[in-house]
């Protein structure tokens, strides 16, 4: 269960921030207004929430997930892949220290915590662009000391693994066609979630509720189907920079 979270306000100067998406340019205020209900969701949901401000310099900032990994026993900070993103980490660390000791992944070793899902004491960490074999077992080896165990996937075409994979309780994934028959995930239940609402693959579970991107009708009649309760929240702004519910926040 979780009982805190920590976000991030979004800069000012996020139409500068990295994106594939293709879908225009965000719109700052609507996605203050997004955020913040966001962050109201989580605390309705249980979580103390810190919101932090946004960090001039960095237009994706609010992606505060990327910056670290965060279990009952310690908190791995990342030296994060995107070179445009190095430095964010820096401020988050005296935020985590509140929290959990504070552990710092040294470069060459990569990862963002975006390519990381946890299902209890089991950690999958997906290989990409952002995050190499080297981050993997950096991150994988911290973990491990403090009894969790751990898997690197080979991932398709995507930005991170939690894109392409996410949790919604009861021993459950949402995944895409490439992640179907993964091995390394064949204990789970999995609900394929198709190229036409990929973006909710992305969705949020906190304490038993799950948090799901507005608009995408099928995957969230596939959650309700599961007897899940469902909150469904517009993440518009966020979608044009590739970010999706998991980004904006850290959990624990």
């Amino acid at each position: 269960m979780f009982t805190h979270a920590i976000t991030r306000r979004p800069s000012a100067e996020m139409a500068n921030g990295i994106t594939t998406a293709d879908l225009g340019t965000p719109d700052y205020h609507l996605a203050l207004a997004q955020h913040k209900a966001y962050c109201l969701t989580l605390a309705v949901l249980g979580l103390d929430v810190t919101v932090l401000d946004a960090e001039p310099g960095y237009p994706d900032c609010c992606f505060v997930e990327d910056t670290a990994v965060v279990c009952d026993h310690v908190a791995a900070l990342a030296p994060l892949g995107a070179p445009s993103r190095q430095g964010e980490e820096t401020s988050i660390e005296p935020v985590l220290a509140r929290f959990r000791p504070v552990v710092r992944v040294r470069p060459p070793a990569l990862f963002e915590g975006g390519d990381v899902l946890q299902v209890d004491d089991t950690f999958f960490i997906g290989l990409s662009e952002r995050t190499n074999m080297a981050g993997a077992k950096a991150l994988g080896n911290t973990l491990a000391r403090h009894g969790s165990t751990w898997h690197a996937m080979e991932m398709g075409e995507t930005l991170h693994f939690k894109t392409d994979v996410s949790f919604i309780g009861d021993n459950t994934l949402l995944v895409s066609p490439f992640f179907e028959t993964a091995p390394e995930l064949a204990r789970f239940r999995r609900i394929v979630v198709d190229e036409n609402e990929a973006y909710a693959r992305n969705c949020l579970f906190i304490n038993g509720t799950v948090i799901v991107p507005a608009g995408f009708p099928r995957t969230l009649a596939a959650i309700k189907g599961l007897g899940r309760p469902t909150i469904e929240l517009d993440m518009s702004e966020f979608r044009k920079l590739d970010g999706g519910l998991t980004c904006l926040s850290l959990r624990f």
